[in-house]
């Protein structure tokens, strides 16, 4: 079994095993950037490979270009991050959870190094043995703030003038959902969330905006959930009425979602896609001809992005490797004891 240095977000790391890669985990230092040294000191081993998986945070590594391994970027805030397209092209791969984002990936990158990797439902997102009785008609779960989340807030409050069954809460999904008749998603920056995955998983009756973003490839209106054109709060309250009206209905709509959750988005299978393209890689090549266009790389799509993030660094010490990565200079040396 081959390894692969593991970076960032868990996801679904301890399903790599299945399909033939045992993960060495690798912890970000908070608001310093990692350079190969302290990955393969981290990782007690030499790396066959590395994944980094997107935790939403400053550039997390420096000298990408140049890492000896076949290397992979799970893009997942795409829709937050402008830079991440130009980082990517560092990698070997990227995988990319909104899908119509791919296109901007594509400047180094070849079609088949530039995978979709839709969000999934956790090992733990199942419904109850004994599904309590519902106390809500509709329910939201999520945060609402009127600084973070602002389009939010006016979408809910209109939403709850219309419809005076709407339950708004914050904690454990998994605890709250099946609670409800019916449960709301809202994504308002148009992105597909984890949130239906999740909630389809937990059995729940999904409604949840018309987006784009491949997911009515995944899941099929009136089929596995139902959706409401973004941002009508209006068309939601008169869907909610009528389904609260068709008990059966719902049961067979959440009941088909979450077989659709069970037989294409669990952890394992995202686990499978990372692995057959971690396969690939290592049988093509890839590091070897980045390697010999690290210089290029590195002027043509990084440089920019590694001194904006030298400017906006507040640590001195991340400051000193996003410069040197720019001119092309070592990593200054691991900080002695940090592992």
């Amino acid at each position: 079994m081959r390894n692969v240095a593991w970076i960032g977000g868990l996801a679904f790391k301890d399903h790599m095993p299945e399909f033939g890669w045992r993960p060495l985990h690798v912890p970000l230092r908070p608001g310093v950037p990692l350079c190969w040294e302290e990955i393969r000191a981290a990782a007690g081993e030499e790396p066959e490979a590395l994944v980094y998986v997107d935790r939403s945070a400053a550039l997390p590594m420096v000298g990408v270009e140049s890492f000896p391994c076949p290397t992979c970027f799970f893009c997942i805030d795409s829709h937050i991050h402008a830079w991440y397209p130009a980082w990517a092209q560092a990698f070997d791969a990227c995988a990319v959870s909104l899908k119509d984002h791919i296109p901007a990936f594509a400047s180094r990158l070849a079609p088949d190094r530039l995978v979709w990797l839709p969000p999934f439902a956790k090992d733990t997102d199942r419904p109850p043995e004994s599904p309590p009785e519902p106390e809500w008609d509709l329910l939201f779960v999520g945060t609402v703030d009127p600084e973070t989340t602002p389009g939010r807030v006016r979408f809910l409050d209109e939403l709850g003038r219309l419809f005076p069954g709407l339950a708004v809460m914050r904690g454990d999904y998994r605890g709250l959902f099946p609670k409800a008749k019916l449960v709301l998603n809202v994504a308002e920056r148009g992105d597909l969330n984890y949130r239906v995955p999740e909630a389809l998983a937990c059995g729940a009756c999904l409604l949840t905006p018309a987006i784009a973003n491949g997911q009515e490839e995944l899941f099929r209106d009136g089929e596995h959930l139902f959706t409401y054109p973004q941002g009508d709060a209006a068309a939601v309250a008169a869907l909610a009425r009528r389904l609260l009206a068709e008990p059966e209905r719902r049961a067979r709509v959440a009941a088909a979602g979450r077989a659709e959750v069970e037989a294409h988005h669990r952890m394992r299978h995202r686990a499978r896609t990372m692995a057959t393209l971690l396969d690939s890689l290592a049988a093509a090549g890839d590091a070897s001809r980045r390697l010999a266009r690290a210089e290029e790389i590195r002027a043509t799509h990084l440089r920019r992005i590694l001194l904006h993030w030298a400017e906006a660094s507040e640590n001195p010490e991340a400051r000193g490797r996003y410069l040197a990565a720019a001119r092309g200079l070592p990593c200054p040396p691991p900080t002695p004891g940090l592992f």
